[in-house]
């Protein structure tokens, strides 16, 4: 590579970080609350490196996961059948110790190691540690569903303690009943009301589209959260992106940008955050 090439790159990479520099001047103390699951989960080396340098830009970063796609392949290897209820898996009591099994004995500690080896301090948790995360169940009448939960308070202390003290929480999707039993809780859910009992800056959910597309499927790259509303409503925005742009929607109308993007491209955080066009779709008020 000629000499001239590189002084390019070295010139490219300067105005990079000075376009970033009012961005980082503007996140610097706030926190962000960061949903990371499906596909984005499977592509999570560059996210995990964009979370540090968050951190060393300033930034208190809540990693929030959830890991269906691992809890489906374990609960095939144990010979149980995944079944999914308006588009909630269905958990009973064997399922849910397959969830808790896989996302606080492989996701979650996976997650804290790689955050520690790239030189962030991360501490692994789930909403139960605390309790963190408030749960009742959706339907107790319904054995199939009798472990999936909604959330009814948010603890944020022991999230607080552990940001006051520089680290990095991780935690998973799983919360703890008056009643003391687990429920598994929707991961988008539980990052927007994380992101709210925190008072945080920005609720960011990492997925493997884009972001929001508009009737001519065009990515919407800003949009209020009335709008958003409408979207949901005249049946544009469908699916999995529901509850995705709804937990956005929630987060927004408590005075927090919503970011929906795609984890899949490398490096997406930085994309968004410390550029002027970003990447995905932005929800506000």
């Amino acid at each position: 590579m000629s000499d001239e090439v590189l002084e390019k790159e070295a010139e490219y990479r300067a105005r990079t970080l000075v376009e970033a520099l009012p961005y980082i001047k503007k996140f610097h103390g706030k926190t962000f609350v960061i949903k990371l699951g499906g596909s984005a989960l499977d592509e999570a080396s560059s996210t995990l490196q964009d979370i540090v340098l968050l951190g060393y830009v300033g930034v208190n970063v809540v990693l929030v996961h959830g890991g269906g796609k691992e809890i489906s392949d374990m609960q095939k290897r144990l010979g149980i059948e995944p079944k999914f209820i308006d588009g909630l898996r269905a958990t009973d009591e064997q399922t849910m110790e397959v969830v808790k099994m896989v996302l606080m004995g492989k996701i979650n500690p996976n997650i804290v190691a790689q955050l520690n080896h790239m030189g962030a301090q991360a501490i692994g948790l789930s909403g139960e540690d605390g309790p963190t995360l408030l749960a009742e169940p959706i339907d107790s009448s319904n054995d199939q569903m009798r472990h999936v939960g909604r959330i009814v308070a948010v603890n944020p202390e022991p999230i607080s303690a552990l940001i006051e003290k520089h680290y990095v929480p991780v935690l998973a999707s799983i919360g703890l009943g008056y009643d003391g039993k687990s429920y598994n809780i929707n991961a988008d859910t539980a990052a927007s009301e994380i992101a709210k009992s925190l008072n945080a800056a920005k609720l960011i959910l990492m997925t493997d589209v884009d972001g929001v597309f508009d009737e001519s499927n065009n990515l919407i790259k800003e949009i209020g959260a009335d709008e958003a509303s409408l979207l949901i409503e005249r049946g544009i925005v469908k699916g999995g992106m529901i509850p995705k742009l709804s937990a956005c929607i929630s987060a927004v109308k408590r005075g927090c940008a919503a970011h929906i993007i795609n984890g899949t491209r490398r490096h997406a955080l930085l994309l968004e955050l410390f550029t002027e066009t970003g990447i995905g779709t932005m929800v506000t008020n």
